[in-house]
């Protein structure tokens, strides 16, 4: 039978010399590779308790979304600043080469709601913790975070000290 990682793509050198990029859709490509990597998800939730998924755009949406469905609870999507049509909260975090800007719906959280993020990848970790600066903005509880892949050399789950993580994939490198 094939592990997970049987199904992601490794592409040396890109997007520059010296990185090893791991290609996410490679898996979304194999039914039998989408199923594994959903139920991954799902046995990492078994036994959390949970009232929202939430989830960055685009793979956030990708993986989030029939988590939520599977576990019969609400998704929320986070999205780049300017598309979300109503009032919105907002956290702005660090890139490799300037800033970046995240937003969600001022009413996606409740106040005591218990929040799982899902998402495909931890690299440095900088868009999770934005992600759960806007829900504890709203008085959300962060109870899990889950991945499909993560790059350990990063250093990501570090900024996410204090947190539930956890990822089917764990690649030793950067």
């Amino acid at each position: 039978m094939k592990r997970l990682e049987d199904y992601v793509v490794s592409i040396p050198d890109f997007p520059e010399p010296g990185v090893m990029f791991r290609d996410v859709t490679s898996i979304l490509q194999d039914a039998e590779g989408l199923h594994m990597a959903i139920d991954q998800l799902l046995l990492m939730l078994d036994g959390v308790d949970f009232d929202v998924v939430v989830g960055p755009e685009s793979r956030g949406f990708i993986f989030g979304m029939p988590v939520a469905y599977a576990k019969n609870r609400a998704f929320v999507p986070i999205r780049k600043k300017g598309k979300l049509p109503r009032e919105t909260v907002s956290a702005t975090y660090d890139l490799e080469y300037g800033t970046a800007t995240i937003e969600m719906h001022k009413d996606a959280i409740r106040p005591g709601q218990k929040v799982a993020i899902v998402d495909d990848l931890i690299a440095t970790g900088g868009t999770t913790e934005a992600i759960i600066k806007m829900i504890e903005e709203l008085g959300g509880e962060v109870v899990k975070i889950c991945f499909v892949m993560e790059l350990a050399g990063l250093k990501g789950r570090e900024k996410l000290a204090g947190y539930d993580v956890d990822s089917a994939i764990i690649y030793e490198g950067k």
